[in-house]
């Protein structure tokens, strides 16, 4: 079994930056492949970012491409998602997931274990 706990979300101005971490329990962390997806309101679950188990490959939507940085920390057992040039369009509850498989995937069906969320709000 498999925690997540997000933090980082808050209320931020357009094209300010919000840094969300995602904090995992567990010894399996760094055999998992994480993504973040996020929700707005009565919208699908969409994928935002994944990272395989080593960091060495990531994905990213194209709506957040070049804007948003996916990155993990193995021995703290943290992922995190790092946003800059935020928008108000990028408003939404993140969610962090944990998939118990090495390489990463960007459909949420692919992931096991899920975080409770972190609002985050962009404001115009």
């Amino acid at each position: 079994q498999v925690q997540l706990v997000e933090s980082g979300g808050g209320l931020v101005q357009a094209g300010g930056s919000l840094r969300l971490s995602c904090a995992a329990s567990g010894r399996t962390f760094s055999t998992y492949a994480m993504g973040w997806f996020r929700q707005a309101p009565g919208k699908e679950r969409d994928f935002v970012a994944a990272i395989n188990w080593s960091g060495s490959t990531t994905y990213y939507a194209d709506s957040v491409k070049g804007r948003f940085t996916i990155s993990r920390d193995n021995p703290k057992n943290t992922v995190y998602l790092q946003m800059d040039s935020l928008k108000p369009e990028d408003t939404a509850v993140y969610y962090c997931a944990a998939r118990t498989t090495y390489s990463a995937a960007n459909y949420p069906q692919e992931y096991a274990y899920w975080g409770q969320g972190t609002q985050v709000t962009v404001s115009s």
